[in-house]
């Protein structure tokens, strides 16, 4: 059994983009489809004394364009983003074991969103030991809108059961996978065990670089290896 799943590219994705990237054998970035705005594209959340915060890439472009036709605009959101990342994680215990990952979120200029964050998750799988083949919708050629896109992506790389994320139960169409063939689950994200963090309350819809700030190599098991003990 081929396992797969498709999800537009995300910037520091949660731990739970990883986690569904651990339960597949390839895992396809859906990034031939509309460009959406203020979404986890471009932002995602870290923690700060005062709550969480939203750290925001700032991207050009109409409301018709598509995710890998988006262009970073080359502000200083990189010297805000560090700057905040810094006053925020200088003290957690692995803050400084990931300077070379800083460095290059942030240390040269990035043009392209897409390939940005595509590049930024391949580095941090690499991290986390993660062998699952990557690939991008573009390059396969992707036919078809919606359910029937994901079906024709299924079937291109050969895979026979498609895991989904949860909130995709309120559109997708189950019968169409079923008449193609291809097994569809919808992955859990709950029961996640909780790590020690900064600045409580706790907050699991945070940047998995809050996870590696804070705990290190011992960042997988807070993803899937709890489940595996």
């Amino acid at each position: 059994m081929k396992k797969v799943a498709i999800i537009q590219s995300n910037y520091i994705p949660w731990k739970g983009y990883f986690d569904i990237i651990h339960d597949v054998d390839v895992f396809v970035f859906l990034d031939d489809v509309q460009m959406t705005k203020r979404d986890w594209r471009t932002r995602n959340k870290i923690k700060t004394p005062k709550g969480a915060e939203w750290l925001t890439v700032p991207v050009s472009g109409g409301r018709d364009q598509l995710i890998y036709e988006t262009e970073i605009v080359q502000d200083d959101w990189q010297h805000r983003h560090l700057k905040s990342l810094s006053t925020n994680y200088s003290r957690a215990p692995f803050f400084k074991d990931y300077q070379f990952l800083l460095d290059w979120l942030y240390g040269q200029t990035h043009q392209n969103l897409s390939e940005f964050n595509r590049q930024t998750t391949q580095i941090i799988c690499e991290m986390l030991g993660l062998k699952t083949q990557l690939l991008c919708s573009v390059d396969l050629a992707a036919q078809g809108a919606k359910d029937d896109r994901l079906i024709d992506i299924c079937q291109k790389v050969g895979a026979t059961l498609y895991i989904s994320g949860p909130a995709a139960r309120d559109y997708i169409v189950e019968e169409k996978f079923q008449t193609a063939g291809i097994e569809l689950v919808f992955k859990d994200y709950s029961d996640y065990p909780e790590y020690p963090q900064l600045f409580p309350p706790f907050e699991h819809a945070v940047s998995i670089l809050d996870l590696l700030f804070n705990c290190g190599p011992e960042t997988p098991h807070y993803i899937w290896g709890w489940r595996e003990n």
